[in-house]
């Protein structure tokens, strides 16, 4: 997962508002969307590579979403745990976010930005950063493969697009897919430079990524009202692009 925007406790009608992308290497296998025939209250994707998930929900109103941390060109991390496995992990268990956030092992997983939620609070926690995990704030935010609101310009912009669809009571599926799906690329000297080099500072660039062998797999939705009525949509792009689909469902 390499975009997630999302606001909390913004919108008249909906706690909590997500919407992200997936980037990843096409031929990495995965399951799209869907309640786990194995855990059914969990609903989520699937990287059947290592097992783990990037962003899902339970019934129970339990969320969690990850991002990597781009550190430059590295190589191959040996021994480490995946990074999808926190999310599952939290998901699939009982313990409060935050102290979930301030007990996982910085040392056990290479960098991460982890997004946690119950139906109590929202929480944030990287384990390559000096800030300590935390609750936020109400507010529109912007995260991507560096801390929580860097101001990447597809971080910055999209950001603020969420916050006029809100402002104009504009919220819908619809507009945050489109949303999502911007491929626009930013002029050289406003990219960031994270030691990965300037064709692949362009290449990761827009929101929407597309090159031969690596791109944006799939864009989600999630529209979760203050009853717990939730609503959470996937597009997926591989092999080609499929018709979105849907799941609703009340947390408890």
């Amino acid at each position: 997962m390499c975009l997630i925007l999302f606001a909390y406790n913004t919108d008249p009608h909906y706690r909590l508002v997500v919407a992200a992308n997936r980037d990843e290497f096409y031929q990495r296998p995965t399951r799209r969307l869907c309640f786990w025939p194995e855990a059914p209250d969990l609903l989520a994707g699937q990287d059947l590579q290592l097992g783990g998930t990037w962003l899902g929900i339970t019934r129970q109103g339990r969320f969690a979403a990850v991002t990597n941390f781009r550190q430059g060109r590295r190589q191959p991390s040996v021994g480490l745990l995946s990074r999808g496995q926190l999310t599952l992990d939290f998901l699939l268990g009982e313990q409060q976010p935050l102290n979930y956030l301030q007990q996982a092992d910085p040392d056990a997983y290479d960098g991460f930005n982890l997004l946690l939620a119950d139906q109590q609070g929202l929480y944030y926690g990287s384990n390559r950063n000096d800030q300590s995990p935390k609750e936020l704030e109400p507010g529109v935010y912007g995260l991507s493969n560096a801390s929580l609101d860097t101001p990447w310009p597809k971080v910055r912009e999209a950001r603020e697009e969420l916050g006029n669809l809100i402002e104009q009571g504009e919220l819908s599926v619809d507009n945050l897919l489109k949303l999502l799906q911007h491929n626009q690329k930013p002029a050289d000297d406003q990219l960031p430079d994270t030691g990965v080099g300037l064709e692949w500072e362009r290449l990761l660039s827009p929101r929407f990524i597309r090159s031969e062998d690596y791109g944006t797999r799939s864009s989600l939705v999630l529209l979760q009202r203050y009853d717990g009525h939730t609503e959470v949509v996937e597009q997926s792009y591989l092999p080609e692009w499929q018709k979105p689909q849907g799941h609703c469902f009340s947390t408890t």
